[in-house]
């Protein structure tokens, strides 16, 4: 069976997205543990007198508050960054799904 030019440039499309939609996962994997680590530190902010950064290599003493702010503003982000990888990711899924229809369309007309 051979496929045409334009069928087989549309395979490699599809190739693509689904790459993309890897690293999509993958990123947002990183993000979400982040997100986990971010919620255990918050968690034990809740249960401490002295709160401690790491700076470097080194930890040094922190305004819980202050650090408390900082978290939340990173765990902010985080989730907003989630939030834009889903969407992406529904997009490109969505590309994805219709050019496979496509591209079994065409491979049957081909047959």
């Amino acid at each position: 069976m051979e496929v045409s030019k334009e069928t087989e440039q549309k395979i490699g499309q599809l190739q693509m997205y689904e790459q993309s939609m890897q690293s999509f996962l993958g990123q947002k994997q990183q993000f979400q543990v982040q997100l986990v680590e971010i919620d255990s530190a918050l968690s034990e902010l809740q249960n401490t007198s002295k709160a401690y950064k790491i700076v470097g290599n080194i930890m040094v003493e922190a305004d819980k508050d202050e650090l408390k702010t900082d978290l939340q503003s990173k765990k902010e982000m985080l989730e907003l960054r989630i939030r834009t990888m889903e969407k992406q990711e529904a997009q490109v899924r969505e590309k994805a799904s219709k050019l496979q229809s496509e591209i079994l369309k065409k491979i049957k007309k081909e047959d």
